[in-house]
């Protein structure tokens, strides 16, 4: 009987998933509209109560998006106002919606990651999961990669796409 050999096993190829550099916790959002007279004015003594009222820490330890789901003309100020408080509280606090939040941090964690482990491997790029990334995480990845990698590909290990080969 043939032995039956996984060359995907023996090739060495490391298998890098960028779902594991998307956020470990649920992203938090406060939306400024809600606190805007009708949604769309900003009062700024009604503003500045709100904003005293508010219990901020339930955002301790929490990344925190902060948008305005309205077209209103907010002036940037209040937008400060909010991420001082929310900072105070000890929140991390993003400018955007949650999915842009969302793909930030994803970026911010593949710059932070450690390529010492990838040196002259042969990596490939996990191209589908359960989780939708940005565009923007492949073009992070690779440039992170491509100077301490041998062979960078994009796939799965026994369908890749090769990107990059280093000439020895």
């Amino acid at each position: 009987m043939e032995t039956i050999v996984n060359k995907v096993a023996a090739s060495g190829i490391i298998t890098l998933d960028l779902a594991r550099f998307l956020p470990e916790k649920p992203i938090l959002s406060v939306d400024l509209s809600s606190y805007l007279w009708q949604g769309m004015v900003l009062k700024e003594k009604d503003f500045r109560e709100a904003m005293g009222a508010t219990d901020w820490t339930i955002f301790q330890h929490e990344n925190v998006a902060v948008y305005c789901s309205t077209d209103a003309i907010v002036p940037t100020w209040a937008f400060m106002l909010l991420a001082g408080n929310l900072q105070q509280a000890g929140a991390q606090v993003f400018f955007g919606t949650t999915e842009h939040v969302r793909n930030q941090i994803l970026l911010q964690n593949i710059q932070q990651m450690d390529v010492s482990s990838f040196e002259k491997a042969k990596v490939v790029v996990k191209g589908c999961g359960d989780e939708s990334i940005s565009e923007a995480a492949y073009v992070a990845i690779t440039l992170k990669l491509k100077p301490v990698v041998k062979i960078l590909m994009y796939g799965e290990p026994c369908s890749t796409v090769p990107l990059f080969k280093r000439k020895e």
